[in-house]
């Protein structure tokens, strides 16, 4: 294999390099994932749950491109349920509680089944770069891999360090050594912008030492849609999940030791989530509340661990003991591992195409938390995108990325490198400016296409996609002719589902438009066509917010002159006049490649935007004239 040359070499085994891993090796491209351990491939560092409001949306995303993420999550759902039930259809969101073992296993496995794809345990040490181009990887044993690309999805690893009180230890994750001489790498190479960032865990808790009738019961809802939109994944075991809370002695606690947190001490200077803070920075933040939920997530079908979800912290062990003693049903809890903070390196992400390929050295590619985001889901959207683009790279094609408007993979991207972070970036459906297109059900609708172009889904997947566009078109025509009169049968089923009695004749679309009508109706009356309920879902949804729908795609299209006004890679934003200093400044630093990207730059105004359309049109035609 040391002789092989590969397409893409992927560095790193969590959720994003996985991703790339199977989309270019789906391409058809020979790829090497390398990783410190072929035993924690895919493995969940953090809580052990997939999706979420944004991050279910990517997820989704993900399967309609023929990512493994969502079928893995799948068939190692343990807890399901749909965030936002009461709310409109755009933010609506699946999440699930996955077992550890079985998510980890399913990602290993779904992986091996590439044809194309080679594992090796081994971590990188530098990387080999020739004329301002990488061409190939140097091991920590001093073994050489060649490609034509390289990604890198390093993670939390890269000069990573552990934090519990005081004491302090290097380590990418507990019990995994940090990556440092490729931090140190890309470091002295002076030209990449980087920065540290923070994030953290909860204790484990034993989940025999809890006394669960204090707790409050929030069951499985075996009524949530999956991921997957390919795999029939048959269901496996429910759990529950619990919630309970702090109270004002836990405060008191954490206020007595916060001197003693890493956080509060400086012994960290890196910036923490802020959406997903410690629970001594909800103290210090919050200090008017008297208590902060807690969401108790299972690890496991048969695990005797459970997950406490917002208690992170970084406090002495001993502290950690005292404040979870005093939380309800946790009076004589055992904790099984501590909770710690973790600090490590990320690179600004400005320094990256929008198809995350370096600007400093070419064919080098970025994803995930190695760009500043959080989340096992923005890291994957990020890994699918890097490997695409790679292994466009090597069969000689133009590199893609989806806009804002056809995806929320798109909304990130763009965010990271038009924009950086200061912060770890996590996804919401609130960062999207068109978020009726961008819902979870027709992720496949808007980007399956574009799959079946870049071969990433197999035949079997094809043919389903395919079937389902005709069962849609069917159901399309079949809403439009059918009607329900008064007095039929089916009017007595629209009245005991919905308890509305029609007077007049009523087609299936205008009864659709109905808040109190849904797909079930629909399917119910129809004997023509096989059931589908996410097929006609899509159709029943697009129907109810039709004037919307049709509002927001106008607003695309009119966008849409300034996403496709480009600016070139050597332009000079300095030689524009009428600029301001604070201006130029951003422009500089972010680099736009287009005029769209630019006025989403926090402080661009519209008049900028018009100086510098004026100033493009004028640069073009003294180029073209040349």
């Amino acid at each position: 294999m040391r002789s092989k040359k590969f397409g893409v070499i992927v560095v790193g085994g969590g959720h994003a390099g996985c991703e790339a891993a199977a989309a270019a090796s789906r391409m058809q491209i020979p790829t090497l994932l390398l990783t410190h351990s072929l035993d924690t491939i895919g493995q969940m560092s953090c809580n052990p749950a997939i999706g979420g409001i944004g991050k279910g949306h990517l997820v989704k995303e993900i399967s309609a491109m023929g990512g493994i993420m969502a079928e893995a999550a799948d068939r190692a759902a343990i807890h399901k349920r749909t965030l936002n039930e009461s709310k409109g259809a755009a933010v609506q969101a699946t999440r699930v509680q996955c077992d550890r073992g079985i998510y980890r296993n399913a990602v290993r496995a779904l992986l091996e089944k590439h044809d194309h794809l080679s594992l090796f345990q081994q971590p990188v040490k530098d990387l080999i770069v020739e004329d301002d181009q990488v061409v190939g990887v140097q091991t920590e044993m001093g073994i050489e891999f060649r490609a034509t690309c390289i990604i890198l999805t390093t993670g939390t690893f890269l000069s990573g360090k552990l934090h519990i009180g005081k004491r302090q230890q290097a380590g990418g994750r507990a019990g995994d050594q940090s990556s440092t001489a490729l931090s140190d790498y890309l470091r002295s190479h002076g030209r990449f912008r980087f920065g540290r960032l923070k994030t953290g865990t909860p204790p484990r808790i034993q989940k025999s030492s809890i006394q669960y009738q204090k707790l409050e019961i929030q069951p499985s809802v075996s009524t949530t849609a999956p991921f997957d939109f390919w795999a029939s994944t048959p269901a496996i075991e429910q759990v529950d999940c619990h919630i309970t809370y702090t109270n004002d002695e836990t405060h008191e606690i954490i206020r007595q030791t916060m001197h003693e947190s890493a956080i509060f001490s400086g012994d960290i200077s890196g910036s923490g989530p802020r959406y997903c803070p410690s629970v001594e920075d909800k103290i210090h933040r919050f200090a008017q509340q008297s208590r902060h939920q807690l969401f108790i997530e299972p690890e496991g079908i048969g695990v005797d661990e459970v997950y406490p979800n917002g208690i992170s912290t970084s406090l002495p062990y001993e502290a950690q003991c005292r404040l979870i003693a005093t939380i309800p049903g946790f009076e004589n809890a055992h904790i099984t591992r501590p909770g710690y903070a973790i600090e490590y390196d990320y690179f600004d992400p400005r320094d990256l195409q929008p198809h995350l390929e370096s600007k400093h050295i070419k064919n080098l590619y970025f994803a995930g938390q190695i760009n500043g985001t959080t989340g096992y889901e923005e890291a994957a959207a990020q890994g699918l995108l890097a490997g695409i683009n790679a292994a466009l790279c090597v069969q000689g094609k133009r590199n893609w990325y989806p806009s804002r408007a056809e995806s929320y993979i798109g909304v990130l991207v763009d965010d990271l490198v038009k924009l950086g972070t200061k912060e770890p970036y996590r996804m919401f459906t609130s960062r999207a400016e068109h978020r009726l297109l961008l819902r979870e059900d027709n992720a496949d609708a808007r980007l399956s296409e574009q799959a079946v172009q870049f071969a990433l889904l197999s035949p079997e997947k094809m043919q389903r996609w395919s079937d389902k566009q005709a069962l849609q078109k069917q159901y399309k025509d079949w809403l439009a002719k059918t009607v329900v009169h008064p007095d039929s049968p089916e009017s007595q089923v629209l009245f005991e589902q919905s308890g509305i009695r029609l007077k007049t004749p009523t087609s299936c679309k205008q009864l659709m438009k109905r808040p109190e009508v849904n797909e079930h109706f629909a399917l119910q009356i129809n004997r023509q066509q096989p059931k589908d309920w996410q097929a006609m879902r899509q159709l029943v949804i697009d129907i109810k917010y039709d004037g919307y729908i049709t509002r927001q795609k106008e607003e695309v299209a009119k966008r849409a002159q300034h996403e496709q006004t480009r600016s070139p890679d050597d332009f000079d934003f300095q030689r524009v006049k009428g600029l301001s200093n604070e201006v130029t400044e951003k422009l500089e630093a972010a680099r736009p490649h287009t005029i769209g990207s630019a006025a989403r730059i926090s402080g661009i105004t519209p008049a900028a935007i018009s100086i510098l359309m004026v100033y493009l049109k004028r640069y073009r035609a003294m180029s073209s004239a040349i």
